[in-house]
């Protein structure tokens, strides 16, 4: 670890446990309050609300959201001037400054931004938490069934257009692709921001590899709130394998119908990335657009360009205004240099880009370079007409490295200005041994004059990687009827442990990204049997974990009859 860097993550850590960027604003008059209001749902139980809407009798439409964090968990005013603001905002920092209200409970949205709008905003206690009677489970077809009535609760009520659109961030996202699922007749519109859609793949078992860091976490929270006998812990340490358990917590997404305005970020790899992807292409609706960025989580949410974005799409199918959102093309692509520099914000028709073109480069474990020429050819009109040509072979070599501290690298240097954009898949060639299975990681680095640039990460990290994707050995098996060149799809079904000299294919996905590499900058391709990162709350990525490989060595073949290959989809910005 480079001791410049490591002092200044810790620096920027204490900084901002002490004092969070966030400023909370009182709230605003003129809004009618009601705590506590009793919604009974469909087997009786009663959840409770708190509903914030404007002081004439209405009616208004209904922005809705429902979690397990507590809907009265909000800033608190200290003795003497000021607001106590959540543990949250000082354990996972934001990179940039950002405001709300007092109202605010955490990821849910801003009641003083929305009401003056003429908006009810209401919040609610999901069963078995906050204030709401029950027992819950989280990510279950109970809690979307809840969520449903609570729909219909709300587009009935006399202060009600009818009209319900559901709104917040992570749980309060996630919650939304359940509930859009079951087709709630008073839904109007979704906007799930950063949330994934599959609790497996996405993050407590991503390539079949047990998450040991959130998870902890998470679940230590949760269960400290003595309302609710989750342990999703427990489940995800007893379930290796995607059963039944699991792929009753995915939604249908292809059920979803109503209008969507996701948002799907490049700065949340460990945990929400794949599945807002995933999330906006697998939804049925007509009418969907994608937000995507690179910047820190709940300052980017409650920012003044993304509160913006999602007045227009409130107001367009909400309220009925003509906001111009239906001509706009679906993607908002941000294209990020670095941790703190945009280089491009722009729209397009697709994600990734219709004029992306898919390049592979091939793993040469001779030199430790990645062979193939890229960025020289193409042009945004022209990129799309045919595929890249595949890259020369290059002779049979091998590289082996300790399965807990070893690495090994592979660098490529970009000729002209380029732009990779999308996600990526790698290839290997994998013998384990000393061990009959191994957790291979895979990440991308840029690096700019010999020095690794860093990117926004999950949990407030600003050191990240361009991009990452992780598979056990054991899990290797692909899903053939859902896995294409640019997007494989394993089983995760059953382990399958190798034995001592076989060499079997690895296909590794790794997670979309849109990052500008300028002429000379470095791709490096890492690869290692462990995560990249420190959990050291000061220097690491706290609380970021996954299980280590088992001791033994990682033996990566490249060339002569091995596969060993990148494929990334590239462009070439125009010129200025």
């Amino acid at each position: 670890m480079d001791l410049r860097d490591a002092a200044t993550r810790a620096a920027f850590r204490v900084r901002h446990a002490v004092r969070p960027p966030l400023t909370v604003t009182a709230p605003p008059a003129g809004v009618r309050v009601e705590r506590d209001v009793p919604v009974a749902v469909r087997d009786g139980v009663v959840l409770r609300v708190n509903v914030f809407r404007p002081a004439d009798d209405g009616p208004h439409p209904v922005l809705l959201c429902a979690h397990p964090y507590g809907k009265d968990a909000t800033p608190k005013p200290r003795r003497g001037g000021g607001w106590h603001v959540p543990f949250q905002v000082r354990l996972l920092p934001q990179s940039e400054p950002y405001s709300i209200s007092a109202w605010t409970s955490w990821e849910a949205p801003d009641p003083a931004a929305w009401v003056p709008r003429g908006y009810a905003v209401v919040n609610a206690d999901l069963r078995g938490w906050g204030r709401s009677d029950g027992v819950g489970m989280l990510l279950s077809a109970q809690e979307a069934d809840d969520y449903h009535d609570l729909v219909e609760w709300a587009g009935t009520q006399p202060w009600s257009t009818g009209r319900v659109g559901l709104t917040g961030v992570s749980y309060l996202a996630i919650a939304q692709w359940g509930v859009a699922a079951t087709r709630p007749p008073h839904l109007a519109a979704i906007s799930p921001w950063e949330g994934f859609t599959d609790a497996y793949r996405d993050f407590l078992r991503p390539g079949g590899a047990r998450e040991d860091g959130f998870a902890i976490v998470w679940n230590a929270g949760l269960r400290a709130q003595h309302r609710s006998p989750v342990d999703i812990r427990a489940q995800q340490k007893a379930r290796p394998c995607f059963g039944e358990w699991w792929a009753a917590r995915v939604p249908a997404l292809e059920a979803i119908d109503v209008p969507a305005l996701v948002c799907a970020s490049f700065s949340d790899h460990n945990l929400h990335s794949g599945g807002s992807f995933r999330g906006f292409d697998r939804i049925g609706s007509t009418h969907k657009w994608l937000y995507t960025h690179r910047g820190p989580k709940w300052a980017t949410y409650y920012g003044a360009e993304a509160q913006a974005v999602q007045r227009r799409f409130f107001d367009q199918f909400l309220r009925g205004v003509d906001t111009g959102i239906l001509t706009t093309p679906p993607v908002r692509l941000e294209v990020r240099e670095d941790a703190a520099t945009v280089s491009a914000v722009r729209a397009e028709a697709a994600f990734p880009p219709p004029a992306a073109r898919w390049t592979e480069l091939r793993l040469d474990a001779r030199t430790g370079a990645l062979e193939g020429a890229t960025g020289a050819t193409a042009s945004p009109a022209t990129a799309n007409a045919d595929p890249a040509p595949a890259p020369a072979p290059v002779p049979a070599a091998s590289v082996v490295l300790d399965s807990r501290r070893g690495e090994a690298v592979f660098r490529h240097r970009f000729a002209h200005d380029t732009e990779v954009v999308g996600p990526l898949v790698v290839r290997l060639a994998v013998e384990v041994q000393g061990a009959d299975d191994a957790t291979v990681f895979v990440g991308v680095r840029k690096r700019r004059n010999g020095r690794v640039v860093g990117f926004e990460g999950s949990y407030g990290f600003t050191q990240a990687l361009v991009t990452c994707g992780w598979l056990k050995v054991s899990h290797r098996e692909l899903d053939l009827d859902r896995t294409t060149p640019d997007a494989p799809v394993h089983t995760h079904r059953s382990e399958q442990p190798v034995a001592a000299g076989q060499v079997v294919p690895l296909t590794i996905a790794l997670l979309p990204s849109a990052t500008r590499f300028r002429q000379g900058d470095e791709l490096e391709l890492a690869v290692r049997g462990r995560w990249f990162f420190l959990r050291n709350p000061l220097v690491g990525q706290f609380p970021a974990g996954y299980q280590r490989s088992p001791r033994g060595r990682l033996v990566l073949h490249t060339g002569g009859d091995h596969d060993a290959v990148l494929r990334l989809p590239l462009l070439v910005p125009e010129p200025g």
